[in-house]
């Protein structure tokens, strides 16, 4: 048997076991075991890697800034700043048709700033914003629709989880894509917004009116912005001005969080101890499926599949245009039935050469493949955050949150053809604060 054939053959075994149920990081860490000892014709190779892999893994420098945002954006929501970041967003927003989706639309985007995590903005904000439009008589399905599109803005706005993953696992500046991240992720968010007031004005009983404020109540309600806009400042500021590395930024940011909570008088013990499990759990199995991912790496690095797939492709007669439209038409597919972070880490090891010999600007493939990837997040079968948002509240249809998701996804996918065809959206601010790569 050939290696580029049990290569493949490992690919099917993988994903028919994903199908089957089983976790995605054990999924790859078995195949690629199994694989790299036939592969190798030595057990005692595959036994030294499971124990080298996990411990280099989890010892590594580089990867403590997965943990430490974790951690600041566990503590951002026990402080209470994303009530105050929704509340000042409905003062403002509320008083327009459909003006309560925009609120959560903007403060997910604005809670990106501090958590990097789609399904936590989704939960947080969707829990502040479904009691509210209900309130006020909007369409229940549509709200949950708009929380879940709402939470794939973390995944752009940094810090975030996908560029930290993608920029470790690719050798790229995160720093460089923290700020690639930033004008596409802006733009998403009016995207979102246009989408959100389309469907209002077409069909205006799915989101009324809401509350007028007067301007005092509007202005004093920019007070829930200020420690969110002072813990962004400090972390990415930082960042971006040469004071931070990405992991001091992080550990600055996971300090800043902590005291601001006790500051406020709500650092309990059980209230400290449950956001450390919980960063805890979030850092575990992250963890684990990069583990799965490097073995299954290996795997596919002593086949040569990477490689030989990038000379294949290198050696066709077509343009490197119409081959990056077919890798990205892949990573829609795949995207679909499994979740982002598992593909950015399965799929960076065998297309980043490719896009690399294609003379692509890796910082740029960053931006794009994140926002390639969380239209999964948003599209059935899979969908993550369509799943959340139905759990916001037990008597929300997830087949309605699906009918009305597709605004949203129309809107992602403009944006996402926006970023392809205009590359400098994405690589204007990194040359900007670090000079050209």
């Amino acid at each position: 048997m050939s290696l580029t054939l049990l290569a493949v053959i490992g690919i099917i075994v993988m994903v028919a076991l994903l199908f089957l149920g089983m976790n995605i990081g054990i999924a790859m860490l078995l195949v690629g075991a199994v694989g790299y000892t036939i592969a190798a014709g030595d057990l005692g190779m595959t036994l030294g890697r499971l124990g080298m892999v996990p411990f280099t893994t989890a010892s590594t420098y580089t990867y403590v800034v997965i943990p430490l945002f974790v951690l600041m954006g566990e503590f951002t929501l026990e402080s209470g700043m994303s009530k105050g970041l929704y509340d000042a967003c409905e003062k403002w927003l509320g008083r327009f048709r459909g003006g309560l989706n925009l609120a959560t639309i903007v403060s997910c985007g604005v809670f990106g700033a501090i958590c990097g995590s789609s399904s936590a903005a989704v939960a947080t904000m969707g829990k502040l914003a479904i009691p509210e439009t209900r309130r006020f008589g909007y369409d229940d399905s549509f709200s949950a629709a708009t929380s879940a599109a709402g939470g794939t803005l973390s995944w752009l706005i940094p810090p975030s989880t996908g560029f930290i993953i993608y920029g470790i696992t690719a050798s790229v500046s995160v720093g460089r894509l923290f700020a690639a991240g930033i004008i596409p992720g802006v733009l998403l968010m009016i995207a979102y917004m246009a989408a959100s007031f389309v469907v209002c004005l077409r069909n205006p009983s799915v989101a009324p009116r809401g509350e007028t404020y007067r301007l005092g109540e509007r202005l004093r309600a920019l007070r829930g912005l200020l420690p969110i806009a002072a813990l962004f400042a400090v972390v990415i500021g930082g960042m971006f001005g040469g004071v931070f590395s990405a992991t001091e930024a992080a550990a600055v940011g996971a300090f800043l969080s902590i005291l601001y909570t006790a500051l406020r008088g709500k650092l309990t013990w059980r209230g400290f101890k449950r956001r450390l499990l919980s960063t805890l759990r979030s850092s575990i199995m992250v963890f684990q499926i990069m583990i799965g991912a490097m073995f299954f790496g290996y795997f596919l690095t002593i086949t040569n599949l990477p490689q030989n797939l990038a000379d294949f492709i290198g050696g066709l007669a077509v343009s490197r245009v119409v081959i990056m439209f077919f890798m990205l038409l892949l990573y829609i597919i795949i995207g679909m039935f499994m979740d982002t972070l598992s593909v950015v880490l399965l799929t960076i090891p065998i297309f980043y050469p490719i896009v690399v010999g294609l003379g692509y600007d890796p910082v740029w493939f960053g931006v794009v493949i994140v926002l390639v990837m969380v239209l999964g997040t948003i599209t059935p079968p899979i969908g993550i955050n369509l799943f959340i948002a139905a759990g916001l509240e037990k008597d929300i249809p997830l087949a309605g949150i699906m009918k009305n998701i597709w605004p949203y996804a129309i809107a992602l996918l403009v944006v996402t053809v926006l970023a392809i065809l205009v590359p400098q959206l994405s690589l204007w601010l990194p040359n900007l604060f670090y000079g050209a790569a």
